[in-house]
């Protein structure tokens, strides 16, 4: 594909001209709009600007790290400027990850589209490519880098510069050894395949060779039994090997004679070792293998926080950017804040802080065009109501005239509600929030703590007050556990007799009476709820949260409680099992603390461990957080619905996680890190700068489970360093396992620097299996039964990914992974 891309630079009329450059206006803010010279590389594989045509260039951005290619009707920042650009003239550049977008306008309709023809096809050439043909473009990369003066050869000067570019720092004489062993020509240059050999020569992996050693006879190859050998005992393929090893041999020989003879070469073995077949991620757990037919509230839903913001909580960015992020992360539950705005078209923002505002029907738009992009299953939208009546009138007839189909404003078939639908319900976007719902001798409900920490300073109008003559009184917060505020709530005024839906009322005695109980449709104290958005609220109608008695005698299967961190994390610790079984009964979501103005996130796997559905991640920040939220929603198709484990859908359920009970039978899990492979360099502006990595295996699960562990440091070497590492880890419940994989540099006068990471389920990991039971509590006998009883089972090869959960593609480290049960001995 490599070759493709080159074939196209010269024959591809729109490739041809991205080659020759043209000036296109960059566009960062609505002020910032200035005229860059844009040009793809002679590679096809970057794209540098310019001020002028002839001015001195600078790299923009790789074709591998774009996603797509917008219009210019569909980039929020164009449409604003269209009345000084024409959308026609403008286009998109989305990249993966959290990179901000580049807009860029052309100077007519015509180049515009030829940027966007030339750059997708680019972009889809290299989604095309295997992990060979991205292999080859990667040394070609490199070949173009060392290559300093551009000659198409490089000397042995320029060889030893590349090392240090490719994050190896090696011997003089060593690499002089190795680049004449390359020059066949003895021209003292390598040129095109000459390069080949010098770097499968620095790629030579000899803790592979000893892997195919040990299995071939000749050393050579791997014949067709041999490798069902290799398949059935280290890779625990078992019944499958046979038919495997056909296939594999015909997948990843490249040898068209090895593939006729059914035989494998190193270069094979290697690439299978490489490849997704050899990945730890469990490829039968990538598309949808869970059943998807049990209630919402039996699976995990991967949800989004403030989903409309890409910064901070107090002066950041609100964009419908934030929307379309989060559904392309595989977000099922995003969040919308509204409040009243001008000209009568309510606004969404962070209510109370300097955050910029967006309307209300955009976002709307934004959700109906990219819902179910990547997922088709069911979309929440919780709405964080601050309206007045009229605008939620607004707000509901924008929801039900853009949405339309999308919406699903009644219940499945008719039927009453006594359970809550699967997430077969497909292409449909829930509504939740706030429901008329008036029943006699129940509490007053009041407001969710999260709209609380919003809005708990502001009053009700004061007109409405004149009117009624009552002081207002100040919203409290969620009520401590077992305390209850037990008020008379009488019915619907009868002015809301016809309107209210599903809501049992009765006369008021008086005009004074009607007056006063409109109270109760108090949102929080400055808004009224309006029937016509109330009817659109169909399975999630949020409820205050008492206590865990108080919603099993009161709310419904459809009701649904929000908690922040600090409530929820107080639940876990005094009532971890009652907290199971409410999140087994119906939906609840957590969200972070207010005082995490900086968009920080919480570790989810806490509250998964209790059965929580809708953890809500501040999805713009990166980190270990969102590392484990991207891991564990990989699986079942991304379709952002995980089903719980059986033991927390259980209503009767007697799970405890912070006290899990003997049912679960504790494993050993035991990782070996063995090797890494081409890994990138922390500061690049620096080629004399050299990694020093190490990796740190990390553990979360129940408190008991959650452990780290890491590994000496290799010095000099990011190329190709080597560990050689076991660590052992005692897992009680390994259910509710995430296994977290970070490289990082070392450096011994600050903190080690982030390379890349991989972090995925323990469910999802592609293990051995061995009849070998480790013996407890007796670590310093691991290694040895390892060594002597289970040599390695299950090599796996992980691919690393950046902070933001793109590609590093071929950085990758090699690992050995298998779980055994715990048997306890008796040490008397």
């Amino acid at each position: 594909m490599a070759s493709q891309i080159q074939e196209r630079l010269t024959t591809d009329q729109d490739l041809l001209l991205m080659q020759e450059g043209t000036m296109l206006r960059k566009v960062r803010t609505k002020t910032w709009k200035k005229p860059r010279y844009f040009r793809l590389q002679n590679d096809g594989m970057t794209v540098w600007h310019a001020r002028q045509a002839d001015g001195i260039a600078k790299p923009t951005f790789s074709i591998s790290d774009v996603e797509t290619i917008r219009k210019g009707h569909d980039s929020e920042l164009l449409r604003y400027l269209m009345e000084e650009f024409p959308l026609e003239q403008g286009f998109t550049i989305v990249f993966h990850g959290r990179r901000p977008n580049l807009d860029l306008v052309a100077n007519s309709v015509e180049e515009a589209q030829m940027w966007m023809r030339g750059l997708q096809l680019l972009v889809d050439l290299v989604a095309s490519m295997n992990s060979q043909e991205q292999l080859e473009q990667w040394v070609r990369d490199w070949f173009n880098q060392g290559d300093r003066n551009q000659d198409g050869r490089m000397n042995f000067q320029e060889t030893q510069r590349l090392l240090l570019l490719m994050n190896v720092e090696m011997d003089e004489d060593y690499a002089y050894s190795l680049f004449q062993e390359a020059d066949v020509s003895q021209s003292d240059t390598l040129e095109g395949e000459e390069f080949v050999q010098f770097y499968k020569a620095l790629t030579k992996r000899t803790e592979v060779e000893e892997l195919f050693t040990n299995f071939s006879s000749d050393g050579q190859k791997l014949t067709l039994l041999e490798f069902v050998d290799f398949l059935r005992e280290e890779q625990k393929e078992k019944d499958h090997a046979a038919d495997l090893a056909l296939e594999f041999i015909d997948r990843y020989e490249p040898s068209e004679n090895g593939r006729l003879l059914h035989v494998l070469s190193k270069d094979g073995f290697l690439s299978y070792l490489c490849s997704k077949d050899g990945s730890i991620f469990n490829q039968d757990y990538l598309p949808i293998y869970q059943d998807m037919t049990q209630p919402l509230n039996h699976y995990y839903i991967n949800s989004s926080h403030n989903t409309y913001l890409l910064r901070n909580q107090l002066c950041g960015q609100s964009s419908v950017e934030g929307y379309i992020r989060a559904l392309r992360r595989g977000c099922r539950c995003v969040e919308v804040d509204v409040w009243d705005g001008p000209d009568g078209e309510p606004i969404v923002y962070h209510g109370h802080t300097l955050t910029s505002r967006i309307l209300f029907k955009d976002v709307v738009a934004t959700l109906a065009q990219y819902a179910f992009q990547l997922s088709d299953y069911p979309l929440i939208l919780s709405l964080e109501n601050h309206c007045t009546w009229d605008q939620q009138r607004t707000l509901a007839k924008h929801l039900t005239e853009i949405l339309g189909e999308q919406l699903l404003s009644t219940t499945l078939e008719e039927l009453v509600v006594d359970k809550l639908p699967s997430p077969e319900l497909r292409g449909k976007i829930l509504v939740k929030g706030k429901k008329l719902s008036i029943i006699e001798d129940t509490e007053v409900e009041e407001e969710e703590e999260e709209g609380l920490e919003k809005d708990q300073d502001s009053d009700m109008d004061s007109d409405t007050f004149s009117v009624l003559n009552v002081q207002p009184e100040r919203e409290s917060q969620e009520l401590p556990l077992g305390i209850k505020d037990k008020k008379k709530v009488v019915t619907c005024p009868m002015t809301f007799l016809n309107i209210c839906g599903h809501v049992l009322v009765r006369q008021a005695s008086s005009i004074f009476e009607s007056v006063l109980l409109s109270n109760q449709f108090y949102l929080n104290s400055r808004t009224i709820l309006c029937p016509d958005l109330s009817a659109l609220v169909v399975y999630m109608r949020t409820v205050p949260f008492f206590s865990f008695t108080h919603s099993k005698e009161n709310y419904h299967i459809y009701d649904v409680s929000s908690f922040s961190e600090t409530k929820a994390k107080h639940l876990i610790r005094e009532a971890g099992n009652e907290f199971v079984q409410h999140n087994a009964r119906q939906l609840c979501r957590v969200y972070p603390s207010a005082l995490r103005t900086d968009s920080s996130n919480f570790k989810p796997q806490e509250f998964w461990n209790a059965g929580c559905q809708m953890v809500a991640m501040n999805m713009q920040t990166a980190g270990c957080a969102m590392d484990i939220c991207d891991g564990f929603f990989r699986q079942n198709g991304g379709s952002g619905y995980v089903l719980k484990p059986e033991f927390l859908q259980d209503i009767q359920s007697s799970f405890n996680p912070q006290r899990p009970i003997s049912l679960f039978k504790a494993k050993i899990l035991l990782v070996q890190v063995i090797s890494g492979q081409r890994l990138p360099k922390v500061d690049k502006t620096k080629e004399n700068s050299v990694v020093d990595p190490l990796v740190k295996v990390e553990v979360f699960g129940i408190p008991e489970d959650t452990a780290k562990q890491e590994t000496n440091y290799v010095e000099n070497n990011g190329f190709n360093p080597y560990w050689g590492e076991t660590f052992c880890f005692r897992v009680q419940v390994p259910e509710l396992v995430m296994l977290r994989f970070v490289v990082k540099d070392y450096n011994w006068t600050s903190r080690n620097k982030f390379i890349g990471q991989y972090t995925l389920p323990w469910t999802c990991v592609k293990q051995g299996e061995t009849v070998l039971r480790c013996l407890a509590n007796i670590s310093t006998l691991v290694l040895f039964l390892i060594q002597s009883f289970c040599p390695f089972p299950g090599y796996r090869h992980i691919s690393l990914l950046t902070k933001d959960g793109t590609s590093l593609q071929p950085a990758s480290i090699f690992v050995y992974i298998c779980m055994q049960e715990d048997l306890e001995v008796d040490e008397s």
